[in-house]
């Protein structure tokens, strides 16, 4: 057995030898990748002549966390971030959009429905505006002003653009994250949001203001609202995939849901950081008339939604 041990051991150095991170490893990763292959087959072998013959012993036990190791070098996924990312929206992003399909468009659905009973109750009733709206906004606009027409004068537009994107990317979170209740409180965002903004139109409209309020939103809107329904779609689906697990147990739902959803708000993130920029400098900014702004919203979101439905063209690692 001594013997054996001599004459492996000199195998099991150079094996370990090329577990370990280099500063030349670059240069030579084609025949580190060739060795590595060769002594993990045969450490396979040796791992299970020790474990027969010397069971448990330390020779066993170090056999065994080099094993681990060489396993863990060889399934380590490559490290090449921009590979990922254009894998990500070259197929994984329409694939999980696949997925989504009838979700979002349960989510779309809930949204319409609250602007419509949101229209209809503020239309019907206007004095429970205040359920909605701040009471400076409701002075502003029973003055013959909308709330968004100092915007500029409150803060330059790359803080304004900053803070709307924080609180974008927010109320995404929460649009998915409450999802987790069984999607009770995903269906709660998104019906309320819905509801708010038919409520605030219908405000806006008893006092002629609603054509500017749709001029200030109309930029930025398309991108904003679509994320946020997508975002809702994704809680939808996670609240099912509690209720109805399937196969998996209630947790591997979840993480499997999340991973996927994960992967859908990293993706989103940039039109989401790009809609807030639109909200800072050009919604609030009068030099642009209506046409140009609903130019700019209905381009952005059409390319938003290309990119997620058809992918970008690129070569992807993926068939």
């Amino acid at each position: 057995m001594s013997h054996w041990l001599n004459a492996r051991k000199s195998q099991w150095e150079s094996l370990e030898n090329t577990l370990k991170p280099t500063a030349s490893r670059r240069a030579q990763e084609i025949s580190d990748a060739r060795q590595l292959l060769s002594g993990y087959r045969a450490l396979l072998s040796d791992l299970s002549l020790s474990r027969r013959v010397n069971g448990k012993a330390m020779i066993t036990r170090y056999l065994e966390n080099l094993f681990l190791k060489a396993h863990e070098e060889i399934y380590r996924p490559a490290n090449h971030p921009l590979a990922r990312l254009i894998d990500l929206y070259h197929w994984e992003i329409p694939r999980l959009m696949r997925e989504l399909k009838t979700a979002i468009f349960s989510a779309f659905a809930l949204f319409a429905l609250g602007i419509a009973a949101g229209w209809w109750l503020i239309g019907s009733y206007p004095d429970l505006i205040g359920l909605l709206g701040s009471p400076k906004m409701i002075d502003h606009v029973q003055k013959g002003e909308l709330w968004t027409d100092g915007l500029l004068n409150v803060a330059p537009s790359s803080v304004l653009s900053l803070s709307i994107a924080a609180n974008n990317i927010t109320v995404t979170l929460f649009a998915f994250g409450l999802g987790a209740f069984y999607g009770v409180g995903t269906l709660y965002i998104i019906g309320f949001n819905g509801f708010m903004l038919g409520g605030i139109f219908a405000f806006t409209a008893a006092y002629q203001l609603d054509g500017r309020l749709f001029a200030f939103i109309i930029g930025h809107g398309v991108v904003e609202l679509s994320v946020i329904i997508i975002a809702g779609a994704m809680g939808l689906q996670l609240g099912e995939a509690l209720i109805r697990p399937g196969a998996r147990n209630r947790l591997q739902a979840f993480q499997e849901t999340s991973i996927s959803a994960g992967k859908v708000l990293l993706a989103v993130t940039p039109f989401l950081i790009f809609a807030g920029l639109i909200e800072g400098f050009v919604s609030p900014d009068q030099a642009f008339n209506l046409p140009q702004r609903a130019v700019i919203g209905c381009c952005s979101g059409m390319i938003f939604w290309l990119i997620l439905l058809f992918g970008v063209p690129g070569k992807s690692r993926q068939p």
